[in-house]
């Protein structure tokens, strides 16, 4: 039977920034995934100047495309505002393998069928064994599944299903583009440039308003592709989209059961408004392993609900900052 101090199921951003955090502590960690990396993954990939920061990351030191944007386009029924801010876009199967490697652990392809929890320990699969345990394996996580879905249910009021596609595409310009609301879309829509000449269009919407509307996102998705070929965003593309659902942050009175843990989507962290996942997918996985390697209980209640005031706040940021002689901070100023 394989060992060690903490086992971590899942190999996405909050099971590898916990990982991390934990090596760098002294902790032995292990990742199991159900996937090799690098792997495919369904994400419009925006990522926010904070999650550089949790990461201790400087855009310069990421060796993969990192696009930025110093304004986003936000579309709410038929007006166009556009917000300065600063804002990045990144390909998941390049940055979730990077954290990976970076986070210095050893990484197992496993399916993780059966959790048992014997004295001190946790057993999987009669193959693996742990003190503690994280689950980081995403909506359909086998830790949520095993210690935490009957004292908190996920409400499928809050469950959002999404259609998208990403691909290579010649693009005119490298705007990022939000609809909310169009065509009665209970969510939004999404345009999201990145480097070396890819795109990503999607859109997501609550599934329980779709079917008390009588539509499916399917539909939506039709009417969506239409109007950014109208509007001359994409032409001349045929779209094989795919789709995956995930549910939006909700009450979570305890991601902690024991020496079992959740993270990220596991625990239902997506942000209310923009169903941002990957800033609390990363922000969670170190809450986690500050509290695993100190002692502390953990608690997801830190991690941001909402998307729209950080994006607000960095472009308000940036604003100070450029109209500050030579765009030097001084004294008495944000940081």
């Amino acid at each position: 039977m394989i060992e060690a101090q903490v086992i971590i199921v899942g190999g996405g951003p909050a099971g590898a920034a916990c990982a991390w955090k934990l090596n760098q502590n002294g902790m032995s960690a292990l990742v199991l995934d159900k996937k090799d990396f690098p792997r495919s993954k369904l994400c419009a990939g925006w990522i926010t100047p904070g999650v550089l920061k949790d990461l201790q990351l400087q855009k310069e030191d990421y060796p993969h495309g990192l696009l930025s944007f110093p304004r986003l386009h936000f579309h709410v029924y038929g007006r166009t505002l556009r917000v300065a801010t600063r804002q990045f876009s990144i390909r998941r199967i390049q940055f979730d393998h990077w954290l990976l490697k970076r986070a210095r652990v050893p990484v197992h392809r496993h399916t993780v069928q059966q959790i048992r929890q014997e004295n001190d320990t946790y057993i999987i699969d009669e193959a693996y064994r742990s003190r503690y345990l994280v689950g980081a394996g995403g909506t359909h996580c086998p830790v949520y599944r095993t210690f935490f879905k009957e004292d908190h249910p996920r409400k499928t009021q809050r469950l959002i299903t999404t259609v998208e596609e990403e691909f290579k595409y010649d693009r005119r310009r490298n705007d990022c583009h939000l609809w909310f609301f169009e065509n009665n879309l209970p969510g939004y829509a999404w345009y999201v440039p990145k480097a070396d000449g890819y795109l990503n269009v999607g859109i997501g919407a609550k599934f329980s308003a779709l079917k008390n509307r009588r539509t499916t996102i399917r539909r939506q998705w039709d009417y969506f592709t239409q109007k950014l070929a109208e509007r001359s965003l994409v032409q001349g593309h045929t779209f094989r989209p795919r789709g995956y659902n995930y549910y939006l942050r909700q009450p979570l009175k305890n991601a902690q059961r024991g020496r079992a843990y959740i993270v990220g989507d596991a625990a239902g962290l997506a942000t209310f408004d923009m169903g941002e996942g990957i800033g609390p997918a990363v922000k969670s996985g170190i809450l986690c392993a500050r509290a695993i390697f100190t002692g502390r209980r953990y608690s997801a209640a830190p991690v941001a609900r909402f998307s729209l005031t950080g994006i607000l706040w960095t472009g308000a940021k940036a604003a100070m900052i450029k109209r500050r002689p030579g765009g030097s901070t001084r004294r008495g100023c944000p940081k």
